[in-house]
């Protein structure tokens, strides 16, 4: 367990049970992995289909007469709840008059060409230390043999256990296995259209009985899987000591687990929303919040680590941070994302060291097709990209802590990051091309010394002010950037 005990304010001594969650430290394990892969696969995936934004736009403000979060293909059932959406005019065009359901037949026959070890092994591969699958999206649609029934809708669910068979091949493969669940959202109880943020909280099932039916969902997902992560999404539709008990039981259960910051109570203000004025006063909130460029979920009463979407933060945070996002601006599968939707390799690399290096986690999400259970191309060669740049040295990063300075700028224009092991301090140079670099921020003792990729000794010189000369381009082919290399006993220099 990880020696970093984060106490928060109004907590008195552990002597609640929300107090004694609350004191519990988060596991290294998590603080350690720094990489993991989401994956969004649900009927949706079918489809494939969402709306491309254009320029940055926040997922969560709307346009009139359009659904919220058209860019995210797994909202899809929402958008076709919309007649003038650009969803509705697809479905038109490609299914006709099919419903949303008919789309369990194709993602079955789908699963007939999936492979779990070999995405677990794709995986891997990239330098992923755990996994985090979406077991219930928001259209209520299950991927485990559930024996909770649905009150709403009857089968609703996969009869094969995808859930269990992709856990077994992420463990076999030396990753951990966590599990999202829709806790705030489920259309098979609450299917109103959803086009601002209001009607997303508006949207919360108020029925106890859907209270009942996630919390035995999530139970029957920790008893049967033990997911190392317990990642809820949007609300819950409960609180106080009944959610309390819900944790401490996970965590009984899963004593190295993490649960992640989006299980807000479900409470009055959920209500205040069915007004006007409560209306306008969230969505006034949403658009302040969103126009900040930073999407945050409200800080619930209890969670181990924070998730910003599509964005991160600039400093080290007092709390463990994960940043999700996908590779395109969909989680979910988009046929319609382009060459130019994805991130490029630069961006992709360079946000990864730099998360690392403010302390953070990066949650990268796959999508993989609803029709033949394949992972895109496009998403694979991004895969590719960070298996080959963890080879080329990038992997150092894993089981590191935010340093004393978190970036840097060398005299000859580079970009730095870093992040430190001990006394050891670890250099990711965000530019190319190589060459010799000076670091105004570091310094080792007499007996450290500058290493680079498989150990090799880097050669290094003082300049007139005693700043470290590093010579770097000998070293540096096209899969090393961003490119690191290690300081140890190492120490900072004053700014």
């Amino acid at each position: 367990m990880s020696t970093t005990v984060r106490t928060r304010v109004g907590v008195r001594g552990g002597r609640s049970l929300l107090g004694q969650l609350r004191r519990r430290p988060v596991p290294t394990w998590w603080q350690d992995a720094k990489f993991g892969v989401f994956i969004h696969w649900t009927l949706a995936s079918v489809p494939g289909f969402a709306t491309v934004p254009r320029g940055d736009h926040p997922p969560l403000v709307h346009t009139p007469g359009q659904p919220l979060a058209a860019q995210y293909t797994e909202w899809y059932a929402n958008a076709l709840r919309f007649p003038a959406s650009d969803a509705t005019r697809f479905h038109r065009e490609h299914f006709a008059d099919r419903t949303y359901e008919s789309f369990v037949d194709d993602f079955n026959a789908g699963l007939e060409h999936w492979d779990p070890q070999r995405w677990a092994a794709q995986f891997a591969r990239s330098g992923a230390r755990y996994v985090v699958l979406v077991t219930k999206h928001h259209d209520g649609y299950c991927l485990w043999p559930t024996s909770v029934p649905n009150p709403r809708r009857a089968g609703w669910h996969s009869d094969r256990d995808i859930v269990g068979e992709l856990a077994e091949a992420v463990r076999d493969a030396g990753m951990r296995f966590g599990l999202y669940y829709s806790g705030g959202l489920d259309w098979t109880f609450d299917d109103r259209p959803i086009g601002t943020f209001a009607d997303l909280v508006a949207a919360v099932p108020s029925d106890p009985a859907y209270g009942d039916y996630a919390e035995a969902q999530v139970r029957e997902l920790i008893e049967r899987y033990r997911p190392a992560v317990l990642w809820n999404d949007i609300a819950w539709p409960f609180g106080g000591e009944r959610l309390w008990r819900l944790f401490a039981d996970y965590y009984a259960a899963v004593p190295d687990g993490v649960i992640n910051d989006r299980w807000m109570p479900r409470s009055a203000v959920f209500d205040l929303v069915r007004t006007r004025a409560g209306r306008s006063l969230v969505d006034r909130f949403v658009v302040r919040s969103a126009n900040s460029g930073r999407t945050v979920p409200p800080t619930p009463p209890h969670f181990d680590v924070r998730t910003p979407e599509y964005s991160s933060f600039d400093t080290v945070q007092r709390y463990q941070w994960e940043t999700c996002r996908g590779m395109d601006r969909s989680f979910g599968f988009n046929r319609m994302s382009g060459p130019g939707d994805f991130m490029s390799r630069d961006d992709l690399l360079g946000s990864f060291v730099d998360i690392v290096a403010k302390g953070g986690n990066l949650l990268l999400n796959v999508g993989p097709r609803g029709e033949d259970a394949a992972i895109p191309d496009e998403q694979t060669e991004r895969l590719d990209w960070l298996a080959a740049w963890s080879a080329a040295g990038g992997a150092v990063l894993a089981g590191t802590r935010p340093w004393v300075f978190q970036e840097g700028l060398t005299p000859e224009g580079h970009r730095l990051r870093y992040a430190a092991r001990g006394s050891a301090v670890h250099v990711a140079v965000l530019d190319g091309p190589g060459g010799v670099l000076t670091l105004d921020d570091v310094d080792i003792e007499p007996h450290g010394e500058v290493v680079g990729p498989a150990g090799r000794t880097l050669g290094v010189e003082r300049d007139p002010v005693g700043a470290l000369r590093v010579d770097v381009g000998a070293l540096v082919g096209d899969d090393a950037w961003p490119f690191v290399f290690t300081l140890t006993a190492a120490f900072a220099r004053s700014r």
